[in-house]
């Protein structure tokens, strides 16, 4: 099975408007390039990054109609070594239906799963999730960071083994500390996914309801599946998607996280 990452980019960033280009090519600190100099960095480079050093054999990245300034500043994806190519799609009812997009694409292989508009560290995030699930045969492997606002975050109970016990959509309050910012799934869990969107997805267009990965994920938990985890309590990350994380991201310096 080849490795594939898969990158949703299809919303509207509302919540950050207007931006004077789409929010995943945001510069977000700089880069040093050999021969080159000092060069910026845009927000989804880290995701960009971490996948290439796990060897993803391709990139989807899933846009809207309008979003053209993305492929014209990435481009074909070989500034970080990577293939990327780009799905477009009409506005959907959230990040799951996006993803599902790009599933005649992915659906027999490994996915390299993360959110453009989240920076974090360290860069080798994937291998490690990648190692977990071929050690573990898992469909699912979760890349769990400590929150910052908890109230944003699908928050991830575990058990000692570090297997998923529960996951809270956005839970107001919480004691747990994890939240899940990048993940690792295989074939089976795609299907399931695919499946399960068919199903729901009428009445979830219709009442316009988001429908998150992280409810798909507590479904296929639901039939039995084991997910998994990798805690990265010394990673960082920065999730831009609001405009008080935007301030504090560009206070607290990004490039502060670059995994050099």
């Amino acid at each position: 099975m080849a490795r594939i990452g898969l990158i949703p980019a299809a919303g509207a960033a509302s919540r950050i408007s207007p931006l004077p280009c789409s929010k995943e090519i945001y510069p977000m600190g700089f880069r040093c390039e050999p021969g080159q100099g000092i060069k910026p960095k845009a927000a989804c480079h880290a995701l960009l990054e971490s996948m290439a050093i796990a060897h993803a054999e391709r990139v989807y990245m899933v846009l809207r109609s309008g979003k053209w300034d993305i492929p014209a500043y990435l481009g074909n994806g070989a500034l970080y070594g990577l293939n990327l190519a780009y799905l477009v799609t009409d506005p959907t009812p959230g990040v799951a239906f996006t993803v599902d997009c790009a599933f005649p694409f992915v659906q027999n292989h490994v996915v390299l799963f993360g959110f453009p508009d989240i920076v974090f560290t360290p860069n080798d995030a994937f291998v490690r999730l990648l190692d977990r699930q071929q050690a573990s045969g898992a469909g699912v492997v979760l890349g769990l960071y400590r929150a910052q606002r908890s109230h944003k975050m699908d928050m991830v109970e575990i058990d000692s083994a570090g297997r998923v016990r529960e996951i809270l959509i956005k839970p107001p309050a919480t004691t747990l500390e994890h939240a899940w910012i990048i993940a690792v799934w295989t074939g089976v869990f795609t299907r399931f996914m695919h499946a399960y969107l068919s199903e729901a997805s009428a009445p979830d267009r219709s009442e316009n309801k988001e429908l998150h990965i992280g409810a798909v994920i507590r479904a296929y938990m639901g039939e039995g599946f084991v997910v998994e985890t990798v805690i990265f309590d010394n990673g960082q990350y920065v999730d831009i998607g609001t405009p008080e994380d935007l301030i504090a991201a560009v206070k607290a310096g990004v490039q502060g996280l670059d995994p050099q």
